[in-house]
């Protein structure tokens, strides 16, 4: 009998839409690279023009500065940071390279832990939520609506929110470790078949050498 680990149970090469794990894998950098773009364009925009991202008094409460321009640097790099990890990704999928995929899959368990972190800080600190929206702006949109949710159920809302996101982000996760995965199977498969051929084809040509041999004695 054949014996199979538990995890690969749930090894597939199918993911969502019917695609496969790398199609998949390949519109999921895709969509982040466009994501991270559009993130560093209105970045660059805000650096180059800062007074048109500055907020007035009478718009939030108090002279508030959307970024200073040290953190505004350190967010441009962490977007073209995040364009590489993306593009990696993309042609890893794409030509079928392993190791290129491991930087988006290790950012993917990151970005999980965080979002983890964040529910759990809900479930245990669930004033945490009020106090965060007293402190919005008074024009902010809905501010009185969610101020008069009873807390309870605000926080069972926003932790089931959490726990969408959360499932989400996990099947992604699924999506790219199985094409990962699948990568990996199909490199070895293919190096087992060439090193198969060799040694066949050597062993051919040592019995075909060894029979065009003549035989001693025979002249």
């Amino acid at each position: 009998m054949k014996m199979v680990a538990p995890w690969t149970r749930f090894y597939s090469n199918s993911c969502c839409l019917c695609c496969h794990v790398r199609t998949g894998t390949i519109l999921l950098g895709v969509w982040y690279l466009i994501l991270n773009a559009v993130v560093l364009l209105i970045l660059l925009s805000a650096l180059a023009d800062p007074d048109h991202y500055h907020f007035s008094s009478s718009e939030l409460g108090g002279d508030f500065e959307f970024m200073d321009d040290a953190n505004m640097c350190i967010a441009i790099a962490i977007s073209v940071l995040m364009i590489l990890i993306c593009a990696m990704a993309t042609y890893g999928a794409y030509k079928q390279r392993a190791a290129w995929i491991i930087p988006f899959f290790c950012y993917q368990i990151f970005d999980f832990a965080l979002n983890t972190l964040v529910a759990v800080t809900v479930l245990v600190y669930p004033n945490s939520i009020q106090e965060y929206i007293r402190q919005l702006p008074p024009d902010f949109p809905y501010k009185d609506d969610i101020m008069s949710v009873n807390p309870t159920c605000l926080v069972l809302i926003i932790l089931l929110f959490i726990s969408i996101i959360l499932a989400f982000k996990g099947y992604l996760i699924s999506c790219v470790w199985n094409c990962y995965r699948y990568i990996n199977g199909r490199n070895s498969s293919d190096v087992l078949v060439y090193v198969t051929s060799n040694d066949t084809t050597g062993w051919m040509e040592e019995v075909c050498g060894e029979e065009d041999q003549p035989e001693e004695g025979e002249e």
